[in-house]
């Protein structure tokens, strides 16, 4: 059995440029960070007493001797792609919801690509699992997705990821393990309760590119002002006030990014005292993150309290493999 362990990423600034159709023309650039909450990934060959060839354990479960058949779109191109025809079981859990904003997709993509070459006793370096995992998931199986998602889940830290034609740059931010703890405690996370599949408002962010060109110019602007808040700063509170104007551009790039539900929550927690916040992901649901210290936190989750906290600390480690034998 082979289990892999792939966290989950907060992305603060710059999400958007990261799709090839923006960046192969223009640059693109993030700044964000993995965090101590993880997808796991267990494969297992069966031996030939089972009677079924496929044993596929996710929010659902479904046996078959037809890999055409398995429902996992991500399972099935990566089983097809890698070349496995002998009896398996894949299964896989999580400490956050899936579609939700937190990269759930791409960690899971890059937690089964990494087990599964670890099963053909094949080995990649973070970088090049990461490059994989952009390969496989835009060419291969044909999703709409960024680039950004599938080098948090793989390189794992604190980074700027820099994307240009045929290119992309993690570089790791210089930032303190205290200022990192610092900045941590003063961010919470709250899920709306509503999972969305971000595919359809990622379709119309492409769609849009050219539409938000200028609108895109400036979130990539936001990265480096993060930068220097993130190295040179000793309070963090510019930060929140960062993310109260990004969210606010964030909304120009589609309509499908909030809705009424999502402002009501917004703005009720600006009136509670947060310094800002947005939604993650693509939008339209899933994790909504807010910037405030741990007074107005205590405020948040009373005020919220349909809605379920997470507190989270910054991680280093991208996929890695927890057990093999």
């Amino acid at each position: 059995m082979i289990i892999s362990k792939t966290p989950y990423r907060i992305s603060f600034f710059g999400g958007g440029t990261d799709f090839p159709d923006y960046y192969n023309k223009y640059g693109g650039s993030v700044i964000g960070s993995t965090i101590n909450k993880y997808c796991f990934i267990s494969v297992k060959q069966f031996t030939p007493f089972f009677k079924k060839k496929y044993r596929i354990v996710w929010s659902k479960i479904q046996l078959t001797n037809e890999l055409i058949k398995i429902k996992h779109p991500c399972v099935k191109g990566l089983l097809k792609y890698f070349g496995i025809k002998d009896g398996i079981e894949i299964q896989h859990t999580g400490d956050l919801p899936a579609f939700s904003g937190i990269g759930s997709s791409s960690s899971f993509s890059v937690g089964l690509i990494n087990a599964l070459l670890t099963l053909k006793n094949q080995k990649l370096s973070n970088d090049a699992l990461g490059n994989l995992a952009v390969h496989l998931e835009q060419k291969i199986l044909k999703e709409y997705v960024g680039s950004q998602d599938q080098m948090w889940a793989a390189k794992g830290g604190m980074n700027i990821i820099n994307f240009n034609k045929n290119k992309i740059e993690v570089k790791k931010i210089n930032i303190s393990k205290i200022n990192k703890n610092k900045l941590s405690d003063n961010l919470i996370l709250f899920f709306t309760e509503k999972a969305r599949f971000s595919g359809k408002i990622v379709k119309e962010k492409i769609s849009r590119i050219n539409k938000n060109l200028s609108t895109l110019e400036k979130m990539k602007d936001y990265v480096l002002v993060c930068k220097n808040i993130l190295q040179n700063n000793s309070s963090f509170d510019d930060f929140g006030e960062l993310l109260n104007d990004y969210w606010n551009l964030k909304k120009k790039l589609s309509k499908q990014i909030s809705n009424h539900e999502i402002d009501n929550i917004y703005d009720e927690g600006l009136i509670s005292g947060a310094k800002g916040g947005k939604i993650l992901g693509a939008g339209g649901g899933g994790f909504i993150l807010f910037y405030a210290n741990k007074e107005v936190q205590k405020k948040l989750i009373k005020k919220f309290y349909k809605l379920t906290p997470v507190n989270f600390n910054f991680s280093n480690k991208g996929s890695i493999l927890v057990y093999n034998d």
